[in-house]
C-alpha cells in the first residue's frame, strides 16, 4: 500500500482557513433568521396562550410586546422574516439555474439585506 501522509492536511475545510464570502455569510444569515423567526412565532404563541388563560397573564405578555423592547423585538423579527423569505426565493432561483454566477450571487446577497431593510421599514410605516 502506498505511504499516504494524512496527518499534515486538514480533514475538512475549517472556517478559520478560508476567507468569508458574501454568499456564505448570507447563507448563514438565512439560517439564523429562520431560527429567529421561530423564536418570534413562539412569542406570538405565548401571547395567544396568555390571552386564553387569564387576564393577568395576558396583561404581562401584552405589556412586554407593546413596550419599547417588544417593539424592537417585533421589528427585528419582521426583518428576519423578510430576509429569510428573500433567501428562500434566492435558493429557488438557484435551483432553476438562474443567477448562479459568483458576481451576480454577491450582488443578490447585498440586495437581500437592502430589500429586507426597505420592506421592514415600509411595513412598519404603514402599520
Amino acid at each position: 500500500m502506498a505511504d499516504v501522509n494524512r496527518g499534515n492536511r486538514p480533514l475538512s475545510p475549517h472556517i478559520m482557513i478560508y476567507r468569508p464570502q458574501l454568499t456564505s455569510i448570507s447563507s448563514i444569515m438565512v439560517r439564523i433568521t429562520g431560527i429567529a423567526t421561530l423564536g418570534a412565532a413562539l412569542l406570538i404563541v405565548a401571547w395567544l396562550l396568555a390571552a386564553a388563560s387569564s387576564p393577568a397573564a395576558f396583561a404581562v405578555v401584552d405589556g412586554l410586546l407593546r413596550s419599547v423592547l417588544g417593539d424592537l423585538i417585533l421589528f427585528a423579527a419582521l426583518w428576519a422574516v423578510y430576509y429569510h423569505m428573500l433567501g428562500r426565493l434566492r435558493h429557488v432561483l438557484w435551483d432553476f439555474g438562474y443567477f448562479v454566477q459568483v458576481p451576480v450571487s454577491e450582488k443578490m446577497a447585498i440586495g437581500m439585506f437592502g430589500l429586507a431593510t426597505v420592506l421592514t421599514i415600509f411595513t412598519a410605516a404603514i402599520v
